[in-house]
């Protein structure tokens, strides 16, 4: 990373990055990518059919919100800084994940504190995300105290959702 910039690096070469790096970048400047223990893990663009789900899905949260009740907000595909991993190297430590739909509080959102603030996170999977969504990430929200998690499952055929379940 040099001003600003990925450098390039060999193959052998794993892409990581520092909170240090990702926190000077601009929101919108590293693409699609998640990172986990410092490892830049790219997102693969996902089916027509999981798109659809998460925009009706979160829709729908949007639209439960009781009249008068608390204040949340409902946003997809937004950064959220998890704990940093035990590693005395800084490229090795950086946990970002961007659940496919999060409900938190109307507090001001901040990469660094907004996991203290959510109340529901949903992943919808997908052929590529799947083991992501079903293991690692449930066990990384439950370890961060995320009161609700939802992991929405297709049939196999990835065409219709066959089951939702609630952690």
């Amino acid at each position: 990373w040099q001003h600003g910039r990925v450098s390039m690096q060999s193959p052998s070469q794993e892409p990581r990055l520092t909170a240090d790096e990702y926190l000077r970048a601009a929101p919108d400047a590293l693409g699609d990518i998640e990172v986990v223990d410092g490892l830049v893990v790219h997102n693969m663009a996902q089916s027509e059919v999981h798109d659809l789900v998460v925009r009706r899905l979160a829709a729908a949260l949007e639209n439960a919100r009781p009249a008068g009740g608390p204040c949340f907000r409902v946003s997809s595909d937004v950064g959220v800084r998890f704990a940093d991993a035990a590693s005395s190297r800084a490229d090795h430590r950086l946990n970002i994940r961007y659940p496919d739909i999060m409900v938190r509080d109307c507090d001001p959102y901040d990469v660094n504190t907004v996991r203290d603030r959510i109340q529901l996170l949903v992943e919808v999977t997908s052929e590529a995300t799947f083991e992501a969504d079903t293991t690692a990430k449930r066990v990384l929200y439950a370890a961060a105290g995320i009161p609700g998690y939802l992991v929405v499952h297709f049939d196999k055929d990835w065409g219709r959702i066959s089951e939702v379940e609630e952690y």
